[in-house]
């Protein structure tokens, strides 16, 4: 027995120093295999005869060959690990996470594009736009959350897509998402009137470390959830009546004109159509909201701070937007003049924001014009956010080697290659000086929205894949640093709405005298470009669809794990603290 004993612990002492097992929680000793591949899986004994099938015939551990070869020396294994982690530094602290998930997107989507959603469609459409788009976001911010903290990787989408899906949907899915956010910091700036400043601003700010754009998005987002709690608070008192004008308007508007507008249509055919329309706009208002799973890879202990944040979208969808647009839809009337006059002169502004019109309805004088400059401060957050994510997909793209390598240059911890691109594309907000904003608004909005959920379905597709592939190496959910509830599910829901309101957005534009190049071209152009870039890289590459027992759930791994030991739980040592510590 004694001989034995010493045997086993001299054949451990003689394993490769680097390889451990990647599941805590597992008592199973794993062996490590090399695939003859760029990675290395961990393997994991399984008892009795869990490796016979039915019949009784091996079907070989998951995830495994049955030609073992040696294991990855320390230096591929290190330059593995680089491409993957990159060199970006961990400085969002907890409470610049926690304020990034609660107000990061939050911008003139809903400020001033719900006014559009109220006027199109009525206050009961519009809350149930936003509700069941919520409903979506929350699944899909939910299985990307899961991936994030299983490998809290820079920017990691794109990577994700090539290890579990295709590497041609790892580069379409790379440049689409950085597309998509790039596009937003103008719309977000066109729509704020202040152009150059708020343009110098943003791109002062990326160029600096990140714990410095934790620190801006901090103090905006403060801002911004203080001025919606007070907007909603304000909203309550002018449907009481409790303003100078004393009207007290209840449910007036949900009477006359009514709950649900008609569009194209009369009856309930143009109501259902008016309802349809208003997603891809919802869609807008909540794209980007998904940007804290991004900021993983710089996240203090992502796998504390990640789900933290995840659980708290579902509380910024309910009271933030859906809470909002309730109330501000008691407050204005879908046919207000005002409203109206304001989008077809093609203001994008405060004076379009039915907030503003709801408080100059009730006879109140100050606010409208604190109500502008914190819509200005939220375009200024909203943009920075975006602009942000974008450049840490565009480098988390070039470090999975499907962008130019130039754009892996990064010093001091921020990807200035990465900055520069973005910033060049950035400068299509020079557009609204010689059209109207609204009309700029418009188009790269809607051009946002159909790349938003091209993304979102895409992603779900990801995670449906890593779901089966975790299931396939026998790892128990239990044993994952975040459970997302109701998978499968809810990633099935999220790719069957994303897919089907990104096909059928622009419906209007088959109908009889409605096609025009408006009507047709923006909420369509995407589909093609996604296409064209899959197949074009699919083609010229000649990637192919990612067996199962060939992907990577791994690399990676080793390095958060080791970084979760160096992270202690913060333990609150009075009462404020407690509060302190529950908010961020």
């Amino acid at each position: 027995m004694q001989h034995r004993q010493e045997k086993r612990q001299d054949e451990r002492s003689s394993a490769p120093p680097h390889i451990k097992p990647t599941l805590l929680d597992n008592p199973i000793l794993p062996e490590i295999i090399d695939f003859g591949s760029r990675y290395a899986f961990v393997k994991y004994d399984e008892p009795s005869n869990a490796h016979l099938d039915q019949g009784g015939i091996e079907r070989g551990v998951p995830g495994t060959r049955s030609n073992h070869q040696s294991v990855p020396s320390e230096i591929d294994k290190g330059e593995t690990e680089q491409r993957n982690v990159g060199t970006l530094r961990r400085r969002l602290k907890s409470r610049h996470v926690q304020f990034l998930a609660l107000s990061g997107a939050i911008g003139t989507g809903l400020f001033v594009g719900a006014g559009q959603v109220l006027s199109l469609a009525g206050p009961l459409s519009a809350v149930l736009a936003y509700s069941i788009t919520g409903l979506n976001l929350y699944a899909v911010i939910n299985s990307m959350g899961e991936m994030a903290t299983w490998l809290p990787l820079p920017g990691a989408v794109p990577v994700y897509a090539s290890r579990f899906v295709d590497e041609a949907l790892g580069f379409t899915l790379g440049w689409n998402y950085w597309y998509q956010f790039a596009i937003d910091v103008p719309i977000e700036i066109s729509a704020a009137a202040l152009i150059t400043v708020l343009y110098v601003l943003i791109f002062v700010i990326n160029t600096l470390p990140v714990r410095v754009y934790g620190e801006v998005e901090f103090f905006l987002g403060s801002i911004k959830l203080t001025t919606i709690a007070g907007l909603m608070l304000l909203m309550l008192i002018i449907t009481l009546g409790g303003t100078p004008t004393h009207d007290r308007v209840g449910f007036r508007f949900w009477v006359h004109p009514g709950p649900m507008n008609e569009y194209l249509k009369t009856g309930s055919l143009g109501r259902f159509l008016a309802f349809w329309k208003v997603f891809i706009q919802a869609t807008f208002s909540y794209g980007g909201s998904e940007m804290v799973v991004v900021a993983a890879g710089e996240t203090e202990n992502p796998r504390r701070n990640i789900p933290k944040a995840v659980r708290r979208v579902f509380w910024r969808i309910a009271i933030f937007y859906v809470g909002s647009v309730f109330l501000v839809g008691l407050c204005v009337s879908s046919r207000d003049p005002r409203l109206l006059n304001a989008i077809d002169a093609g203001d994008s502004g405060a004076g379009a924001s039915p907030f503003v019109i709801a408080i100059v309805n009730g006879g109140i004088s100050v606010l409208p014009s604190i109500i502008n400059a914190v819509i200005v401060t939220s375009a200024l957050s909203a943009g920075n956010s975006f602009f942000y994510a974008s450049t840490r997909i565009l480098y988390a793209t070039a470090l999975d080697g499907k962008a130019p390598r130039i754009l892996c240059y990064e010093k001091f911890g921020v990807p200035y290659a990465c900055v520069a691109v973005t910033a060049a594309l950035s400068l299509l907000v020079y557009l609204n000086v010689s059209a109207s904003s609204a009309e700029v608004f418009f188009w790269i909005s809607n051009l946002s929205s159909v790349s938003t959920l091209i993304v979102w379905s895409s992603l779900s597709i990801t995670y449906i894949r890593f779901y089966r592939e975790l299931k396939y190496h026998g790892v128990p959910r239990s044993s994952l640093p975040f459970k997302s509830p109701f998978q499968p599910f809810m990633a099935w829901f999220d790719l069957i709405f994303s897919s089907t309101v990104a096909f059928f957005n622009g419906f209007d534009a088959f109908f009889p005298g409605h096609f025009s190049a408006k009507s047709f071209i923006p909420p369509y152009i995407d589909i093609p470009i996604f296409a064209c870039l899959f197949l074009g890289y699919k083609i010229v590459k000649r990637t192919k669809f990612v067996k199962i027992e060939e992907m990577d759930l791994w690399s990676g791994k080793e390095e958060a794990d080791q970084l979760e030991c160096e992270w202690e739980e913060p333990k609150p040592r009075h009462f404020l603290e407690r509060i302190w510590f529950w908010v961020a």
